[in-house]
């Protein structure tokens, strides 16, 4: 969120604990689009803040490490609950820490792609793989959210090979 909105990395980058919150104005042609984009911590903890953050979203990132298969797996019910509270809401399925996936041993690249891409099939989400460290694919989900969002054509190519960083939106 913060690779997207300032445009920089923080090494130091503390996992987020409860909400951030984030505004991002940008200009397509002649109109001015304002992104709020509210990030809530993984934990289990934090589900009763749901409510807060998905009731009047557009769209809906689900993210997990790319490194930790737990973390893929626990979507399932993040999910779940989301829907509960936002049937409309366009949800991205987004693997981060590509940098980090990358140097995994390529069977479990394969088996972690697989099913990232079965949850993104079974969720009608895009699926995005991105980097943060090393600015891959960051610009990428924005764009590919404003094109579902607002039914704008997308001169992007899709991304599908194992050990590529996943771009499959269509």
């Amino acid at each position: 969120m913060v690779k997207y909105v300032e445009g920089s990395f923080d090494e130091d980058y503390i996992q987020t604990l409860g909400v951030n919150f984030m505004d991002k104005r940008i200009q397509i042609r002649n109109t001015t689009i304002m992104f709020s984009i509210w990030d809530l911590g993984g934990q289990k903890e934090f589900i009763n803040m749901l409510p807060l953050v998905s009731n009047d979203a557009v769209a809906i990132l689900f993210m997990f490490d790319l490194t930790r298969k737990s973390t893929l797996n626990s979507i399932k019910e993040w999910y779940r609950q989301v829907r509960g509270f936002n049937k409309t809401a366009i949800p991205f399925l987004v693997g981060t820490k590509y940098d980090q996936f990358i140097d995994l041993p390529f069977q479990d690249q394969i088996e972690i792609t697989q099913q990232a891409k079965k949850f993104g099939a079974a969720m009608k989400a895009p699926v995005i793989f991105c980097s943060t460290s090393h600015s891959i694919n960051v610009q990428k989900i924005f764009k590919i959210i404003l094109s579902k969002a607002f039914d704008i054509r997308l001169n992007l190519e899709e991304i599908v090979n194992v050990g590529e960083p996943i771009l499959i939106f269509k």
